[in-house]
């Protein structure tokens, strides 16, 4: 079926070239996107009063949708606050620096560990699981903060969740579309899923190693948070003076051992109950509450009311600080998929799929029909879905588009759709779009920014090996 172009995917589309122009050159986005919406926004209501309010509109949509991300780095922000003023964290990590004791071995441990932990629960626990622990003991062997943020990036929103072998969520979507069983396209995502993944962090490895000795790296540090610094997050107790600290260690001993095991307990009732996506997280959002009560009552005594809700503010400042240059971006992308019609009504052509698969289903319908050009067009119209940033709007467009593809061709459904499945995911699951990453980006107190142009080459060399290897394939 013909897919109707209007102003308004182009318009879109021109939009999402300036803002990857604009972050290619290190230069702030949020006045494109805003400017993006507020034209959009033109061109569907026809109303300068409704695309004025449509910037306002798209920002309560954006919120909305980021608000359990938000909420789970302040909660996490403000228990590690309180375990840092205690002391606590210290003992914690102690045991774990034995095993990463050089900046590789930080990457590739908490790369590792990150990706077997987001096939079992997803990637945003996870973040919140491990970030809280490793990053200081990365940090302390010369892992740069933004380093271990890209380890848990590329091996957790990108090699987990784009195989998704345990929940297989995104494998369903696809598979479905194409009308394939699932257990044929997980199965032909194996070398995809290995290939891409070896290839990229490989790559964003030696980048990193590379642009660090010749004095190139830039860490993208945007607040000095709990997780990274020491004294400096003491939170103030409002008098000008440091709080009183009254745990003796063997009291601090025993909340280190006890934290972990209450997340262990998270990790066993996520898989006992079959928690996933926002049911984990939150989870550990209220697990995380639930320490900070009890290690604020305990380290401040009588003062401990007060400072329970002091250091909340922190958190919440904190998330909301980081996530501010953040909602602009996201209000832009959600008009792509769902957030249009939310914003603006009904105002695509008839039988739309929203803009962003819209302009994937027409970039399919250009192409010819031969194996090279059917990988790349997978690859181009996955990526093209994942701009809106969640990774899985769009796979079920690639699952459709993949079977097309093979019904052309007589063969290769399977890997065409694990291929788009692929490439929708590693853009949009939280590795190159800027807002989708910043769970990993908030945890490390680093620019989602930042991150996102640090993981850009890499991804974008393994998506061209990958499709190249899925010429052979198919």
């Amino acid at each position: 079926m013909a897919v109707e172009l209007t102003a308004l995917h182009w318009v879109y589309l021109a939009f999402i070239v300036g803002i990857i122009g604009f972050m290619l050159m290190r230069r702030d986005t949020t006045i494109v996107c805003i400017a993006g919406v507020f034209l959009i926004g033109l061109l569907a209501t026809e109303s300068l009063s409704g695309s004025i309010s449509g910037i306002f509109n798209s920002f309560i949509y954006a919120i909305k949708e980021l608000i359990g991300t938000i909420l789970i780095i302040s909660v996490i922000v403000s228990m590690s606050r309180v375990l840092i003023a205690a002391g606590i964290n210290e003992l914690m990590i102690a045991p774990l620096t034995r095993f990463l004791r050089s900046p590789a071995l930080a990457y590739w441990g908490i790369g590792i560990i990150m990706m077997v932990t987001s096939w079992f629960f997803w990637p945003s626990p996870g973040v919140a699981l491990i970030g809280a622990v490793l990053l200081p003991v990365a940090v302390r062997v010369g892992l740069p903060a933004l380093g271990a943020a890209m380890a848990m990036n590329l091996f957790g929103h990108g090699i987990a969740l784009s195989g998704d072998y345990i929940i297989q969520g995104a494998p369903k979507l696809t598979a479905d579309a194409a009308g394939l069983p699932v257990s044929d396209v997980m199965q032909a995502s194996v070398p995809l899923v290995i290939v891409m993944g070896l290839v990229t962090t490989i790559a964003a490895f030696w980048f990193m190693r590379r642009d660090m000795k010749l004095g190139r790296w830039r860490d993208g540090i945007v607040a000095k948070t709990d997780l990274t610094s020491d004294d400096s997050t003491v939170p103030s107790t409002g008098n000008g003076t440091e709080p009183t600290i009254q745990l003796s260690f063997g009291m601090r001993r025993m909340f280190a051992i006890l934290i972990p095991l209450l997340f262990a307990g998270d990790v066993v009732a996520m898989f006992m109950l079959d928690l996933q996506g926002g049911d984990a997280t939150a989870l550990i959002g209220g697990t995380a509450i639930l320490i900070l009560l009890l290690v604020s009552l305990f380290a401040h005594r009588n003062a401990g009311l007060e400072k329970t809700t002091s250091y909340l503010i922190d958190g919440f400042v904190f998330g909301f600080k980081v996530f501010g240059p953040v909602i602009p971006i996201a209000a832009f992308f959600y008009l792509g998929d769902s957030g249009f019609t939310a914003i603006f009504g009904d105002a695509l052509p008839q039988g739309s799929q929203g803009i962003v698969n819209d302009l994937g289903l027409a970039l399919a319908h250009q192409a010819p029909m031969n194996s090279a050009v059917a990988s790349v067009t997978l690859t181009s119209v996955g990526a093209i879905t994942g701009l809106d940033g969640s990774g899985f709007s769009g796979i079920s467009l690639a699952g459709s588009v993949a079977h097309l593809f093979a019904v052309a061709l007589g063969h290769g459904a399977a890997t065409l759709t694990s291929l788009g499945q692929i490439a929708a995911i590693w853009v949009g699951g939280g590795t190159l779009v800027p807002w989708a990453l910043i769970p990993a980006a908030a945890i490390c107190g680093v620019s989602p920014f930042e991150l996102a142009r640090r993981n850009l080459k890499p991804v974008l060399i393994g998506l061209v090996v990958t499709t190249i290897v899925a010429m052979f394939l198919i």
